[in-house]
């Protein structure tokens, strides 16, 4: 291996949290990738890692040199896309991962938007809930709704505030009658997403609190389709992101209450490794994603 090489098996060890996993994601056997960053340390004269049988942690010195080698390594391949993936013609593939419920109700028609536009790239989408490791599972784009987390290996592109509400069916508020305040929650039924940290508690901003209010939960899931299913069937109140209920608010199958209490925000936001940030093909991505979903998105019309 040259002197970038080593330097790229130093850097993926770092974000991949260890050499095995960066020997997976660089298709080297690990012993490679080990002396790989030994030479490194060796010709620089100093330790860049921490080892121990459990983890690899880099040194304040490795941390002071990833930064510098991120971005000599982007430069150079800055300098390759300019040749090989020319910024009106991205080539190759393009790996992307998505929640299950954002990417079957809203991401094909953009995915199929960027083929058509970029016949070059061959798209491969994986969707699950699983809140996975971008750079250990090798993927170009991460989209997650959640709140954004610094990260020293990910660049994080926010594309639009992902709004929640407190919706039911007409026809069980007018059988069990409104809330009026968060209080009035513990006495309806409750439709309670089962991936959020609260357990059977939920979290709402209004004009006299900051708080948590216990709910009488009768189902929890972790899909939010399978919940606003059930509060259009009728079945009590659900929490959920407006990307899922918007069309059913739309369509008055569903109906917005306690309208002064909000949940907190949460937002959608395009994970990339940083030394992908110059790729053609992530860039238009991202791009379009911003284009499509960013300002006020479509399901949001009505509330």
């Amino acid at each position: 291996m040259d002197k970038f090489d080593s330097m790229r098996a130093f850097t993926k060890v770092v974000e991949a949290n260890g050499f095995a996993a960066a020997a997976r994601l660089m298709g080297l056997s690990r012993s490679v990738v080990n002396k790989s960053v030994i030479n490194l340390e060796n010709e620089l004269g100093t330790r860049l890692l921490n080892r121990s049988t459990r983890k690899v942690t880099p040194t304040e010195t490795g941390l002071a040199f990833y930064d510098r080698a991120v971005e000599i390594l982007g430069g150079l391949d800055e300098a390759i896309a300019s040749i090989t993936e020319l910024q009106d013609r991205p080539i190759g593939n393009l790996r992307v991962n998505a929640p299950m419920s954002f990417g079957t109700l809203h991401l094909s028609p953009v995915v199929a938007e960027f083929m058509a536009r970029h016949p070059d790239v061959h798209v491969e989408l994986m969707l699950n809930d699983r809140r996975i490791d971008p750079i250990e599972e090798g993927f170009d784009v991460t989209l997650r709704v959640a709140e954004a987390t610094p990260s020293t290996s990910l660049i994080a592109r926010e594309i639009v505030s992902a709004k929640r509400v407190l919706c039911a069916s007409p026809d069980y508020l007018n059988e069990a009658g409104e809330p009026s305040h968060p209080t009035d929650l513990k006495h309806h039924r409750c439709l309670h997403y089962g991936y959020l940290s609260s357990g059977s508690q939920w979290r709402l901003i209004g004009p006299d609190s900051d708080r948590s209010y216990a709910i009488h939960c009768v189902m929890w899931s972790n899909n939010g389709e399978v919940l606003k299913d059930a509060a259009a069937s009728h079945q009590g109140i659900a929490l959920l992101p407006t990307f899922i209920v918007g069309a059913a608010l739309q369509q008055g199958l569903l109906r917005t209450v306690l309208h002064e209490y909000a949940p907190p925000a949460i937002t959608l936001c395009a994970l990339y490794p940083r030394h992908r940030h110059l790729s053609a093909k992530v860039q238009l991505f991202v791009e379009l994603l911003h284009k499509r979903f960013g300002d006020r998105p479509y399901w949001d019309l009505v509330e």
